[in-house]
């Protein structure tokens, strides 16, 4: 019993010295906390310092905005936070956030981000500095016009198999709970696009791979506000650490064995010349054969598992973040059914009682649910938050922001400002007609990011969100089954839904 008594007070002090030296071994010099002191600022002190990181932890993810929300209206839009041993920076003035974003030279991410280097490693989401600036340059190109223009058949074909299910559903009368099939169609279509492959999850296929997401993005969420999850070492030991390198296992195999059954059918056919590749001479069938097309001219610039980090962050960054938007979308126009009908008329003028599929034009014609779409991610940016890790002087008014300081920008917050967005809870499209958005501040609405290091892939997003709003809106009727006061989310790497109204689905003769 003695024996079990001493190696169980040993391993609680390895652990306690693990998160001691993960949470208090970047130490700060005299000149950063002289800096510091002279920001705007949340009370200070060891304490202090203890109950807030205490607090932090054990907030549920709903409650994390609302408090963020509080220290704003408390202390102003910039406000300091010292959290154990790191320096925080809260920015809310769109002025403020314009100098964070729009500069070169502070770009690299917050290091909330290195805890999804396990499964993301070095891609271009993770990755700062010369790597980033390098890998963007070299990706910017897969998401040009005419490479998007290529993937319109696959957004119509998930969006069709979509259709049919909630089709089948509104003639049973069922109550639907549109999220998880919003996170399957985005998840099955960005495969599809990412990958050329046919994942099939709509139809109940490739259980084991869609599990293994949800348990990786899961988990990464909760080992982010658990201060004591930080230490590598300390994860790997415990339960959800076990549980998420099994799922990571699964996710990096399924990847390296698509790119090697890729590259071995793009030998076999001959699919790669060696001269440049040119959007007139071969239509480009999956984002995956450009990046071994990369690789075959550039193999020192693009490895496999080069490859595999940017697919693996182009599936996480493609599906949960637009499924979010479509969910939210849909929830929105069910309550608003004024809305819905316009979204419907303007669908009827592009489409008349045609069944046809829509094209890039189509697509482009429909400047209403632009709009729509604009709104719901005013309201629900599916990127709540930003962050970014100073390696240089910040400077903002009249304040000098030292390195070392994560500084955090909150578009959910940002867009339900008053002064930028009035009455800011209510659903209006309206607000980005042009004489409304004319003399917006740039920076007031962000749902992509802005500046150099805004999101490569936010066209895709929008077209793909198009494509399958206007499929389903065009053979049905959608009523959300509740209020706006029903909707809960929660901030999490992404905004997600945390509760949700049911709606009810009628096919329109």
């Amino acid at each position: 019993m003695t024996i079990i008594l001493i190696l169980s007070l040993f391993l609680i002090f390895i652990i306690l010295i693990l998160i001691f030296t993960t949470c208090f071994c970047a130490r700060k010099s005299k000149e950063h906390y002289r800096l510091c002191a002279k920001l705007p600022s949340m009370p200070r002190g060891y304490l202090t310092d203890l109950k807030l990181s205490h607090k932090l932890s054990t907030l549920k993810p709903k409650d994390v905005l609302p408090f963020l929300s509080s220290i704003l209206k408390q202390h102003g839009s910039l406000v300091h936070i010292h959290l154990l041993g790191h320096s925080y920076v809260l920015l809310n003035d769109p002025n403020d956030i314009k100098v964070l974003l729009s500069s070169p030279q502070h770009i690299n991410k917050g290091p909330e981000y290195g805890l999804l280097k396990p499964w993301l490693n070095k891609g271009l989401l993770t990755s700062g500095s010369q790597k980033w600036q390098m890998r963007r340059k070299l990706l910017t190109y897969t998401f040009h016009f005419k490479i998007l223009e290529t993937y319109i058949s696959s957004f119509n074909k998930h969006a069709q198999c979509l259709t049919k299910k909630l089709e089948n559903m509104a003639s049973n009368n069922q109550r639907v709970s549109i999220y998880t099939h919003m996170t399957l169609c985005a998840l099955d279509l960005v495969c599809d696009t990412i990958m050329g492959t046919e994942l099939r999850s709509q139809e109940g296929k490739s259980l084991e791979y869609v599990e293994a997401i949800n348990t990786v993005t899961d988990i990464t969420i909760k080992r982010i506000f658990k201060f004591w999850l930080w230490n590598g070492s300390i994860f790997n030991l415990s339960q959800i650490g076990r549980d998420f390198n099994k799922s990571l296992k699964i996710l990096h195999t399924f990847t390296e064995n698509v790119i090697k059954e890729k590259r071995a059918k793009l030998e076999s056919v001959n699919c790669l010349e060696t001269e440049e590749l040119s959007f007139g001479k071969k239509r480009v069938e999956s984002f995956l054969d450009l990046l071994i097309g990369i690789s075959k001219q550039n193999p020192e610039k693009m490895t496999d598992m080069d490859i595999r980090e940017e697919v693996d962050t182009f599936l996480f960054e493609g599906h949960d973040t637009s499924s979010t938007a479509m969910t939210m979308a849909f929830i929105q126009l069910g309550l608003n059914q004024d809305i819905q009908n316009s979204v419907r008329e303007e669908l009827y003028s592009i489409f008349g009682d045609s069944d046809r599929e829509a094209t890039m034009a189509d697509l482009k014609s429909m400047t209403y649910l632009d709009r729509v779409i604009k709104e719901t991610i005013r309201l629900y940016p599916s990127v709540p938050s930003v962050t970014r890790m100073l390696r240089q002087h910040l400077h903002i008014k009249e304040y000098d922001i030292p390195p070392q300081t994560v500084v955090v920008v909150v578009p959910y917050l940002l867009h339900r400002e008053e002064k930028h967005f009035p009455n800011p809870l209510t659903f209006d499209p309206d607000r980005f007609l042009p004489e409304h958005s004319i003399n917006r501040h740039p920076y007031a609405f962000i749902p992509f990011s802005a500046g150099p290091r805004n999101c490569i892939g936010q066209k895709f997003a929008m077209y793909q969100m198009k494509t399958i709003i206007s499929t389903v809106i065009r053979k049905m009727k959608i009523e959300t089954l509740g209020s706006q006061d029903d909707i809960k989310i929660s901030a999490q790497l992404i905004l997600r839904p945390e509760s949700l109204p049911d709606i009810k689905l009628t096919k329109i003769k």
